[in-house]
């Protein structure tokens, strides 16, 4: 049985979604700094340039290579800028089911970035890989990732109690760990069957790194670089 995801590179008609190299560590760690991504996700504070580069040209792969995911970086088509990360994570083989978690950089939210990126990603995930099953969990009032849960068409399954630390500010600009509850959401295939393919995942815009193509994309919950999801307007 297949336990590593192909090394693709996804497309939509405004995004790329890729992996990361070493020429993203500079973007990288201006986005992972932003406070938005601080106080939601579980990433390093400060995010250093040294955190960026083994993220960039290490960590992110390991992910797929060592079968736990895969991690995208998200670029614009037409400018080649990041703008954000999809990562799928903690990837069940047996019941084809994996969470995913993503970020928007600050200099990209209000475009809809995350939500076009996270639908390709689940398309491509459930028409190219077969799976049965994508995951989200967003913080309680982290109401910018649970809109684009809403966007793609994930369903609400409940709330897992206490389940998560955020960080919140302090006065003297230092951060606070304050635990939260987790909201859980899914997609299954069906429920994308009637989404078109607007700003989303098309077949023939799926490649292996080879250059062959297949057949045929905030802050969602997660760790290290692409951690929890929201397309922040």
């Amino acid at each position: 049985m297949t336990t590593t995801f192909p090394d693709v590179t996804i497309s939509t008609d405004r995004l790329v979604l890729r992996p990361f190299d070493g020429e993203d560590v500079t973007a990288l760690a201006e986005m992972m700094n932003d406070e938005h991504v601080t106080a939601w996700t579980s990433v390093p504070h400060p995010y250093t340039h040294a955190d960026a580069h083994a993220w960039a040209t290490r960590n992110s792969h390991a992910e797929r290579t060592e079968g736990r995911g895969i991690v995208f970086a998200v670029a614009e088509f037409l400018t080649q800028r990041l703008v954000g990360i999809v990562h799928l994570q903690n990837t069940n083989w047996r019941t084809l089911s994996t969470e995913v978690g993503y970020v928007t950089a600050p200099w990209a939210r209000g475009e809809g970035y995350a939500s076009e990126s996270v639908l390709a990603v689940a398309q491509w995930l459930f028409r190219d890989q077969g799976f049965e099953r994508l995951e989200l969990r967003t913080a309680a009032d982290n109401t910018a990732s649970q809109q684009v849960a809403q966007k793609i068409g994930c369903i609400s399954e409940g709330v897992l109690r206490n389940a998560w630390m955020v960080r919140t500010q302090n006065p003297d600009g230092s951060w606070a760990d304050t635990r939260t509850d987790l909201i859980v959401w899914s997609l299954v295939p069906e429920d994308i069957e009637d989404i078109g393919d607007e700003h989303g995942y098309h077949d023939h815009d799926a490649y292996g790194r080879d250059g062959y193509g297949r057949d045929g994309y905030g802050y969602g919950r997660g760790a290290q670089a692409g951690a929890v999801g929201a397309d922040w307007s």
